[in-house]
């Protein structure tokens, strides 16, 4: 597993301002996989300034130029595929088909999708007597989360890199390995130096120097809600555009007259997929007081069949805390109908499959997000009552509907306050704007809407 010993700046891999450095367990067997350095805030000052350097030059790069430089990225991507699975599974733990599907295949799309769209989008419009202007914000401080390592990078580089912004990049301390081969499929893509910067560190060190930085315009940050509320603090005192992509706790609300069986399966399916670590995960199933009993012995059933198929959590400390909502459920009175607190195997850190029934709204694990595999279902008595119980809570990321009758299902859909539905079991489309509504987020990512993050409006009047 090649590790570099430096950042990549401006350009080139340079040493690391401190000795300081950040150690990568593979979470499947628990042992120490390489190192990388841990920068400081003035490897973040000398990014930044390489990045602001860079700025009037890339701005001023034609779009049909920066689509070229993306398309470049995404076939040096694609060249990688392998490599980035097998990083991705070494240090996240995720199984290795599972990263050759998703973690590898998915920002390859993403990265082609902007290629496509830095070349046809309007960057120019007229308005009556007005040209309106969509230019670069500027210089994008990029902080990105470890459970979809590089697809996260990549819905907030690639963009970026479209609108004609700089970019220095802060990846997750757990996952740093596949943001370093995206620098290097950077480097490869012929993007010009100091346009895409990459500092790893702390988030508490490089994280807060990079949100608190002057020569920062914008702040693109996913993970935590907690975390994201201090960003968004910071930002908002230096009236500092920020882009935050935030917890979950989505329903998936199966409506009576419902395929119960493919709608129970799909959605323990959702909720395992990665390990339960997807912060737009299913993780509440709202099934009606007569099919409940049914859902319930289908999910326990299905949830079993993931005992062997997914990896580790990340982290010792992620394990911990997917551990201790299990105690909490069961503490508060749920009925654990699969899985349980206990470690399935003796070396890694796994969570078995774990459902749990007879859920009340106010539960914890019905209102917190737990980021593991971990199924909550609860009953609802008619409609009403389901709307009631998908949109009680402080979040609104993404959701699910099941019925007998499309229109009756978008017709729930459109009531629930979530940023993406998916319709009995619609497909993941890259090109659709991904967000939240309420503590789930600010802006959206993905597609045209992704790309107008990145961009300022200027008019001019003639």
């Amino acid at each position: 597993m090649k590790a570099h010993d430096a950042i990549y700046i401006d350009g080139a891999w340079r040493p690391a301002a401190g000795q300081d450095v950040i150690e990568v367990v593979d979470p499947a067997e628990e042992r120490v996989i390489a190192t990388v350095p841990a920068g400081t805030a003035l490897d973040i000052d000398t990014a930044v300034r390489a990045a602001r350097a860079a700025l009037p030059g890339w701005a001023a790069t034609p779009p049909a130029e920066r689509a070229a430089r993306l398309t470049a990225l995404r076939d040096s991507l694609e060249a990688r595929k392998d490599e980035i699975a097998e990083t991705v599974t070494a240090e996240l733990g995720s199984p290795l088909p599972f990263s050759q599907a998703v973690h590898a295949a998915v920002p390859v799309a993403v990265a082609g999708s902007y290629a496509e769209l830095a070349a046809s989008y309007s960057f120019e419009e007229k308005v009556g007597n007005s040209t309106v202007l969509l230019e670069p914000v500027g210089v994008v401080g990029a902080i990105t989360p470890w459970n979809y390592p590089l697809h996260q990078v990549v819905a907030k580089v690639a963009p970026a890199l479209a609108a004609g912004c700089t970019i220095v990049l802060k990846p997750a301390e757990d996952t740093p390995l596949v943001a370093q081969l995206f620098a290097e499929a950077v480097h490869d893509a012929g993007v010009p130096a100091g346009v895409f910067n990459l500092v790893t560190g702390l988030g508490p060190v490089a994280g807060q120097a990079l949100a608190e930085h002057p020569g920062v315009d914008l702040v693109s940050f996913t993970g935590s809600t907690a975390v994201g509320r201090q960003i968004g603090a910071v930002a908002g005192a230096a009236v500092k555009k920020v882009a935050l992509e935030l917890g979950g706790k989505s329903a998936n609300v199966i409506l009576p007259g419902a395929d119960l069986a493919r709608a129970v399966a799909v959605g323990v399916a959702n909720v395992m997929s990665n390990s339960g670590q997807t912060c737009s995960a299913w993780t509440r199933m709202l099934v009606h007081r007569e099919q409940y009993d049914e859902a319930v012995s289908l999910a326990a059933t299905a949830a079993a069949k993931y005992t062997d198929r997914i990896g580790p959590l990340v982290s010792d400390k992620q394990r911990r805390r997917v551990r201790a909502y299990i105690e909490q459920g069961i503490a508060e009175g749920a009925r654990l109908v699969a899985g349980g607190p206990d470690s399935p195997r003796e070396r890694g850190y796994w969570v078995s499959p774990t459902v749990f029934a007879d859920v009340t709204p106010e539960m914890t694990i019905a209102q917190e997000e737990i980021f593991g595999p971990v199924l909550t279902i609860l009953r609802y008595e008619d409609e009403e009552d389901a709307l009631r119980i998908a949109n009680g809570t402080v979040y609104g990321l993404a959701g699910a509907v099941w019925a007998a009758d499309e229109a009756e299902a978008v017709a729930f859909a459109r009531r629930m306050e979530t940023g993406q539905v998916d319709i009995n079991g619609g497909r993941f489309n890259p090109r659709a704007p991904f967000g939240g509504y309420k503590q789930s987020g600010i802006g959206r990512e993905l597609g045209a809407h992704g790309l107008a993050e990145y961009l300022q409006t200027k008019s001019l009047q003639f």
